[in-house]
């Protein structure tokens, strides 16, 4: 329990350290909200480390040929997604498997291509970063 805080704290320190107010604002708001009454974290833990590497990794490969952070291209945008996607380790699973099979038909009939080259925990955290958006 107390390492679970522990990494929790850390990751709110982390992602304010360079936040203005109001981002440091709601990302305490936000890290209160991922807690339960008991002190639990409600949604599986997530590193600023792991977010970062997943904002690099997905600038580094063909991803933003067809998505965006905050505007559909041919694909949905990364805020769309995590709107519909909440952060939480069930969901994470489920992109990262439809990332590297590919998919047709939950955004549009307007197939993703699968990416089977990709490596798995790369992916993992290409899609934490993207369910990690906001509007």
């Amino acid at each position: 329990m107390k390492k679970t805080l522990f990494i929790l704290g850390c990751y709110v320190l982390a992602m304010t350290a360079c936040a203005s107010p109001e981002e440091r604002a709601a990302a305490l708001k936000e890290a209160e909200t991922k807690t339960t009454a008991a002190g639990a974290p409600a949604a599986a833990a997530v590193s600023a480390a792991d977010i970062t590497a997943g904002e690099q990794l997905i600038a580094k490969n063909d991803c933003i040929g067809c998505h965006n952070k905050d505007n559909k291209i041919i694909g949905p945008a990364y805020v769309d997604i995590a709107a519909k996607y909440p952060l939480s380790e069930e969901n994470i699973n489920h992109l990262v498997d439809k990332v590297i099979s590919g998919g047709k038909g939950v955004w549009g009939e307007i197939p993703m291509t699968p990416h089977d080259a990709l490596n798995k925990d790369d992916v993992k955290k290409m899609v934490t970063y993207i369910l990690s958006a906001k509007k």
